[in-house]
């Protein structure tokens, strides 16, 4: 199960993939209260103002989730995650291995989240092979989990397919953050692979989930994400 000491309403955050913080700004107005938790991620950070539009958002209190996937050299990862742990962000992403991740871990201060990427969300068994992964998808991911957890990580990036072995077989208080939201139909769509449904999510184990797309390109975007926000109130 889940974790219940989350607010319903911040379980829902929403993948803010927009190409400027301008557009960024534009769609939390109009999103207004229905969106509590934000998701600003690469494409945000290299539009410039990254940083700005993080102040912005805190002083509306919203919380923010920077997913920047820290990859690199541990001392390198540890100096990154320092510097971001006075911001005011929530969550914070790294994409590596054992020392890597508690590189982050010792660095993350009392009010920042580390979150491991276990699997991305765009990936299936055929891309694994390309990787040269030669081990099952949720094998790979419950390996990392642990290690994740390990290290010294909050929680992790996981698809709701691989989330309720997360919550059989690692630590209940492990944070599990679940991308790859088809809230209408539950198929697959552009780069998304492995995909599930708000209430599959959350059956599933997930504390959180990252929806973009299905709000963002709405024709109303605040009704999408009030639709969502109600199903979310429904099951806790």
């Amino acid at each position: 199960m889940a974790n219940n000491d989350i607010q319903a309403a911040d379980r829902l955050i929403f993948a803010m993939d927009v190409p400027d913080c301008g557009d960024a700004r534009r769609l939390a107005d109009e999103l207004g209260d229905s969106v509590t938790f934000y998701k600003l991620g690469l494409e945000l950070m290299m539009s410039g103002g990254y940083f700005g539009l993080l102040d912005w958002m805190l002083a509306r209190n919203k919380k923010v989730f920077a997913d920047l996937k820290f990859f690199d050299i541990p001392a390198t990862v540890g100096s990154a995650v320092r510097q971001l742990q006075g911001r005011g962000a929530s969550f914070v992403t790294v994409h590596g291995n054992q020392s890597i991740m508690e590189a982050a871990a010792e660095n993350k201060g009392d009010s920042l989240k580390v979150l491991g990427v276990t699997v991305l969300t765009s990936l299936d068994r055929g891309d694994l092979d390309d990787l040269g992964f030669d081990c099952d998808v949720g094998e790979l991911v419950l390996s990392r989990a642990r290690r994740a957890l390990e290290a010294g990580c909050d929680g992790v990036i996981s698809s709701g397919l691989e989330a309720p072995r997360l919550r059989e077989q690692i630590d209940p208080k492990l944070l599990v953050v679940t991308p790859g939201i088809r809230p209408v139909d539950n198929k697959p769509t552009g780069d998304q692979k492995r995909v599930v449904s708000v209430e599959q999510a959350f059956a599933n184990g997930a504390d959180h989930i990252v929806v973009g797309r299905p709000i963002r390109d709405a024709v109303r975007p605040r009704a999408a994400a009030e639709s969502i926000q109600q199903k979310i109130a429904a099951i806790f």
